[in-house]
């Protein structure tokens, strides 16, 4: 078990609770369709009671994603969430509104409405996907940052900082690259895909699941597109290898060379797309096939997962710097210690009687679907 193997393993854990969040961003999907879907208040209350079942489910794997990559790889945590904080705090404070929004949102005493908490819901459910997707880009894309390693040994340092954010906008600058924008977009679209068909799986009313099937395509056809442009654009751009001695420089086709040389993650890719694609044809074809949640969200974990690890693996800097080529983040100079990664290690394997139990309480939490009847209950949102 070398100290190589062990930071491949954790880019492969922090990728898994990446495209598990993607998955999961289908409650933000779902409620930035709020409106569109449920039309009605009886409607509306149906979709909220829907999503408010699995909102703690997207927030804890946030939370998750955020402590991995901490104890992980510190430098990333520190560069990405302490020099692009203008970015992180507008993705948290959205979050925040959304678990305020169900929680307040019907209860008596509430002077803003249920309409302020329910626009709430829906802003959340645009800017969470939206903005996370921005940042997962800049793996891809880069940020604008310096890393100067030295300052912790250096006596004449002012302080010991050793990254720092090239300009005053702090990650918001991201936002201002058009393919940031562009697979931040597809990220949404997606959301708003995978809440359709959840809210279709999950919410017994004919209403809502005929207006789910028109809406979905809607949805579907702006992600396509957006999809295969970032995609084509990600094959044939520069991306940054990393050669024996840690330097890093630019090779043509990079991520290209990294599926075809990591063939199994093209394998995992392709059959992600077809997955995904069969749920959404399947739903919009057939009105008796609702279950297109599954495939879909199966698919999405499959297509994060492999572009993560394409973004990581194979010699290639994960968070490259846009102000310095030498200060972008690679597996081996932003992890933690040899000693910290084989200690949590052993503690991974806990991981899997985790998802066990939240396979389990999802179960039990659906094992009757969502009807008029429920949202009438005293703990109903």
């Amino acid at each position: 078990m070398t100290y190589e193997f062990l930071q491949h393993y954790w880019w492969f854990i922090v990728s898994l609770l990446g495209a598990l969040l993607v998955f999961l961003l289908f409650v933000q999907g779902a409620n930035s369709c709020l409106h569109s879907l449920g039309w009605t208040e009886k409607g509306k209350r149906l979709v909220i009671n829907s999503t408010g079942r699995k909102w703690e489910f997207t927030f804890t794997t946030l939370v998750t994603f955020g402590g991995a990559f901490f104890a992980s790889f510190p430098l990333f945590y520190s560069t990405s969430f302490g020099g692009a904080y203008w970015l992180w705090m507008i993705i948290l404070f959205t979050f925040v509104l959304q678990a305020v929004s169900y929680e307040f949102q019907n209860k008596l005493g509430n002077f803003l409405g249920p309409r302020t908490f329910q626009f709430f819901l829906v802003l959340n459910g645009l800017l969470g996907p939206l903005l996370l997707g921005g940042a997962v880009a800049t793996f891809f894309e880069g940020s604008n940052f310096l890393i100067a390693k030295d300052n912790m040994i250096d006596a004449g340092a002012m302080t010991p900082i050793i990254s720092s954010w090239a300009n005053a906008s702090h990650g918001l600058d991201a936002l201002l690259n058009p393919w940031v924008l562009i697979f931040g977009l597809a990220v949404m679209f997606l959301a708003r895909t995978l809440g359709i068909l959840y809210v279709i799986n999950n919410v017994e009313d004919e209403d809502i699941r005929s207006r789910g099937s028109v809406r979905l395509i809607g949805a579907a056809v702006p992600f396509l597109i957006l999809f295969v442009a970032y995609l084509v654009h990600l094959l044939l751009k520069d991306g940054y290898a990393v050669d024996a001695n840690g330097i890093i420089a630019l090779e043509p086709n990079k991520y290209l060379h990294n599926l075809m040389d990591m063939w199994y993650l093209l394998v995992l890719l392709l059959i992600g797309v077809v997955l995904v694609l069969f749920a959404i044809g399947k739903t919009i074809w057939s009105k008796d096939f609702i279950s297109g949640i599954w495939p879909a969200g199966i698919g999405t974990v499959l297509v994060v997962l492999a572009l993560l690890l394409t973004a990581g693996w194979n010699n290639t800097a994960y968070y490259p710097s846009t102000a310095d080529l030498q200060s972008s983040l690679t597996l081996a100079n932003s992890c933690s210690s040899e000693f910290t990664l084989k200690t949590m290690f052993y503690v991974s394997f806990f991981v899997p009687f985790v998802l066990a139990y939240i396979v389990y309480a999802w179960r039990a939490i659906d094992k009757k679907k969502l009807d008029q009847q429920e949202i009438k209950d005293d703990h109903a949102y």
